[in-house]
């Protein structure tokens, strides 16, 4: 479908009323969005079943742990829509077996996997090998035109002249084009580093007076590394020598060690954050916009439907997907009638607004990121 395509096929007439309510959704002066996979696809970054297909041959993978990945991976061999995250997470498992052993002092301290035995240390190797591979993907050249689009549409004054405020950004994905692009469009903002090119964890510049927006990184950055014994993330510069460049761990979470973080910081810090951009102010509304998440990280998916349920009416949430209608939680939260009337869902095959459903028998795209920037920009 082309550009021009994309639009027309949002102008049929029965499709008005549901444009005419993105439309004051998306005017709304305090909104949020929350980030997925789905809206980097559009800058050339892969999606994450195309990622995982992606590492297997990446050649930052030595082959021990390409095995380890392999034969982690075989073991989800029946399981649906398994992804690199729930093999890292298999490991990092696996790698938490291994200490609690060492700390007991356990005659045995390996665990077997296809057949092969690994120790804490080669456990630990693999998952920092893999770490690099997704950075590596990840990090290459991309465009971020549709991204800069996004934040100018996003940070422009609403359409009764009102600022829009500081802007939340929920981050679900490792990369860095939405950081760039609000670089780029000079919005200043704070993600949690605080510095230059190479810069430390402070979590008070989310306070810092001036900021247009917010990034909250809920899955780590690929420009984020521990060093040492330091959990806390850093930025270092590209070229910079200093320190021991060998300690440097890309700091990502996959999706079940997010369980455990969540008491330790920054993790603990990001996800108070997002508790609170979830939970407007007594008297205030905000709308959230989801866009590029499939619902497929159980932690994220309780903080939505928690903070859903807790808002007393002051949060409306409007999705954006991919499937023809919602299902799992989506299709819940409009089976529900304390919550439904505040869930609206831009689907491939219609529109869902609490009881009321629109069905049409073609593909709708304006779930697709670049359409969706498009509308957010005035375009119909």
């Amino acid at each position: 479908m082309t550009q021009v395509e994309a639009l027309a096929a949002l102008r049929a007439p029965e499709l008005a009323d549901a444009l005419h309510r993105l439309d004051n959704l998306i005017g709304h002066g305090q909104k949020c969005f929350l980030l997925g996979a789905g809206s980097s696809r559009c800058a050339g970054l892969p999606l994450t079943a195309e990622l995982t297909e992606e590492l297997l041959q990446s050649a930052s993978l030595d082959e021990p742990s390409k095995q380890l990945l392999n034969a982690v991976r075989t073991q989800f061999a029946d399981a649906s829509n398994a992804t690199f995250e729930d093999f890292l997470s298999e490991i990092v498992d696996l790698h938490a077996i291994t200490q609690r052993r060492d700390a007991r002092a356990s005659s045995i301290r390996t665990v077997n996997v296809g057949g092969v035995d690994y120790d804490g240390a080669l456990l630990q190797t693999a998952i920092d090998k893999i770490k690099l591979g997704i950075s590596a993907i990840i990090g290459e050249k991309r465009t971020i035109e549709t991204h800069r689009s996004f934040v100018r549409a996003t940070h422009r004054n609403t359409r009764d002249g009102r600022s829009t405020g500081v802007v939340d950004y929920l981050v679900l994905n490792y990369d860095t084009v939405l950081e760039d692009a609000l670089a780029f469009e000079r919005i200043p903002y704070a993600d949690g580093i605080d510095g230059g090119a190479s810069g430390w964890w402070n979590p008070l510049v989310f306070d810092r007076e001036g900021l247009g927006a917010r990034v909250l990184k809920l899955h780590g950055s690929i420009d984020w590394v521990e060093q040492g014994e330091d959990v806390l993330p850093r930025r270092i510069g590209s070229f910079v020598q200093g320190g021991d460049a060998s300690s440097r761990r890309i700091l990502i979470w996959p999706a079940s060690t997010k369980y455990r973080e969540t008491q330790l910081d920054p993790y603990a810090q990001i996800l108070a954050r997002a508790r609170s951009v979830l939970r407007p102010n007594f008297g205030e509304q905000r709308v959230l916009t989801i866009c590029g998440y499939s619902f497929g990280d159980a932690h994220i998916n309780v903080e939505l439907d928690r903070a859903l349920g807790e808002s007393a009416g002051s949060l409306t949430v409007l999705v954006l997907t991919s499937e023809d209608q919602p299902t799992g939680l989506v299709k819940q939260w409009l089976d529900s009638p304390a919550i439904r009337d505040r869930v609206l869902v831009y689907a491939k095959r219609g529109f869902f607004h609490g009881g009321r459903s629109l069905t049409v028998d073609t593909d709708l795209p304006w779930w697709q990121f670049e359409v969706f920037t498009r509308l957010l920009g005035g375009e119909r």
